[in-house]
């Protein structure tokens, strides 16, 4: 899975599910998805985007290769003044206020310390290896690149989120020896998870993750 700058709840069931999550950081960076920014509570209570201050990169360019802009760490500590939850840097909002203004090493760095601190916040694994450590070829796309990936991990499952089911054939799998499975669809609050974390015990958000983390076969 492509890795989302602070996901809702239901992202984190892939994590909790799986022996080895595989960050998907290969691929083409989406400019209008959720790996670089979510959204979070402004005092007035309406959605305001928090998002990652990414230096300019061409349309092409893939999520391992994206760097941050010289100003990063300023530019976000300017955003987060805006949202209550994290105006204060106390309790779990100390922890976050220190991940989200280190700006070491790449974004799909920032991006997993992010899901990792979550992880430890909701009780849940956090076991990942990034795609690009396989150097796959560029000729590699779709359900190709996911059955090159799932083989060179060894995988005998592989489990994906409810949005995949059209993306991905159960015959292909299994004659590669892999079973398909998905989650089902998420009941629950679609805000991001550190708005959650933020706002309400983090032991509650870490049990419905787990209590909808039984997959189905495709």
């Amino acid at each position: 899975m492509q890795p989302y700058f602070v996901p809702y709840a239901g992202y984190f069931r892939l994590l909790a599910a799986t022996d080895l999550f595989v960050v998907y950081d290969c691929v083409q960076f989406p400019r209008r998805g959720w790996v670089h920014r979510n959204r979070l509570l402004d005092a007035n209570g309406a959605l305001q985007w928090l998002t990652l201050p990414l230096a300019r990169a061409d349309v092409d360019t893939a999520i391992a290769e994206l760097r941050f802009r010289d100003d990063a760490q300023a530019d976000v500590d300017a955003q987060m003044r805006r949202f209550p939850a994290l105006a204060s840097p106390a309790g779990q909002a100390s922890s976050w206020h220190d991940v989200l203004r280190d700006f070491s090493g790449t974004p799909v760095d920032y991006l997993e310390r992010t899901l990792g601190l979550a992880c430890a916040q909701l009780g849940l694994p956090c076991r990942t290896v990034r795609s690009s450590s396989l150097a796959l070829g560029p000729l590699l796309r779709g359900q190709d690149r996911i059955l090159a990936i799932a083989e060179a991990f060894g995988a005998h499952v592989y489990l994906n989120a409810p949005g995949g089911t059209a993306l991905y054939s159960t015959a292909d799998f299994a004659a590669r020896g892999i079973e398909l499975r998905f989650l089902p669809a998420w009941q629950g609050d679609v805000a991001s998870v550190l708005q959650r974390l933020l706002t309400e015990p983090p032991e509650r958000v870490g049990d419905e993750i787990r209590r909808q983390c039984a997959s189905q076969p495709a």
